[in-house]
């Protein structure tokens, strides 16, 4: 089969153990990104199968209608709904598989960003390179209260390391949410505005879906204390375009802890978001690690394999099958 795979930023597919499952496979990897449905038509015209990278590349109607040999998108990870037209890949006949549970590593991202700028270690490492020595206070966890938004899997993790820092918890979501925390021993806040003004940090853990773009605005963030932290490792699309820029020039929240961004690669240093001064940003880091590249490639890689066998797993569409 011919597959193709884009996005592959790092050259980090091909190094990876897992990678001997397709190998086999006619594959061609891109290292690059390309957003005009030209650019992708002449990117994926002879593919039988495409590999995502996550949510990197999306695949709509007008893209697919130009695809004529495609027979299967693998997704890595289960989450498909963002970013795959599952609809309009059943109407080609294309199959979308989508499996495997999430992994720690966006949780252990989000606590480095917050203990890094509670103890402003990236401006202290760069002041020590330049022959400074302790230029600021930095503040303790302990005590602290975490606001953490939508208690799913990362969630949860997020409340059990807090709990470790002996942090107050304080959950805000949907009633799912608030049952899961309330089992698990913690507090549900009485209502949003109570969330986003009494957390001393806010951790985003909610996934990218029609009724989540957007879902933070500019007056929630005007709630939040003038030295409170935001931190948002999910999607950018979840706070309303501009807000968050916004809300910290304003001075609330008084520091911005970002890893996703509303397009992304950024290569362009001079942006101003990257470049203010309470703002600490990591480019898309959250799940990219050796391990998670391993877990959601093997399993990828293995769903082109069953597809191949005729025995396909974590179909999607398996209407496609009739």
């Amino acid at each position: 089969m011919k597959i193709i795979i884009s996005d592959d930023y790092q050259r980090a597919i091909e190094s990876l153990e897992c990678f001997h499952k397709i190998a086999h496979h006619d594959v061609v990897i891109h290292n690059n990104t390309v957003f005009e449905t030209e650019d992708l038509v002449k990117r994926f015209y002879e593919a039988e199968g495409i590999v995502l990278i996550r949510q990197r590349t999306k695949i709509n109607e007008e893209l697919l209608s130009k695809l004529p040999n495609l027979k299967i998108i693998s997704a890595t990870g289960a989450n498909y709904a963002g970013h795959i037209d599952v609809e309009a890949c059943s109407k080609y006949n294309v199959a979308v598989a989508a499996g495997g549970s999430g992994t720690r590593s966006t949780c252990e991202l989000a606590w480095g960003l917050i203990i890094s700028s509670m103890r402003s270690i990236p401006k202290e490492v760069s002041s020590l390179k330049n022959g400074g020595w302790q230029s600021s206070l930095g503040e303790d966890l302990n005590g602290k209260t975490i606001g953490i938004y939508a208690y799913g899997k990362i969630g949860r993790q997020m409340a059990q390391i807090a709990n470790a820092f002996n942090m107050n918890v304080l959950i805000w979501g949907r009633e799912s949410s608030m049952e899961k925390a309330q089992e698990d021993g913690f507090n549900f806040a009485k209502n949003r505005e109570y969330f986003f003004s009494t957390s001393d940090i806010i951790s985003i853990h909610l996934p990218l879906k029609k009724e989540t773009e957007g879902i933070i605005t500019s007056e929630d963030l005007a709630l939040m204390k003038t030295n409170s932290v935001f931190v948002n490792t999910s999607r950018a699309k979840i706070i309303k375009s501009g807000d968050l820029e916004k809300a910290l020039l304003e001075g609330r929240p008084g520091f911005a802890c970002v890893d996703v961004y509303e397009k992304e690669p950024i290569y362009n240093s001079q942006n101003s978001f990257i470049q203010m001064k309470n703002t600490l940003c990591t480019p898309h880091l959250g799940y990219v690690t050796r391990g998670t590249y391993e877990k959601y490639f093997g399993l990828a890689f293995d769903q082109i394999n069953s597809f191949c066998e005729g025995k396909p797993i974590n179909l999607v569409n398996p209407e496609i099958l009739k």
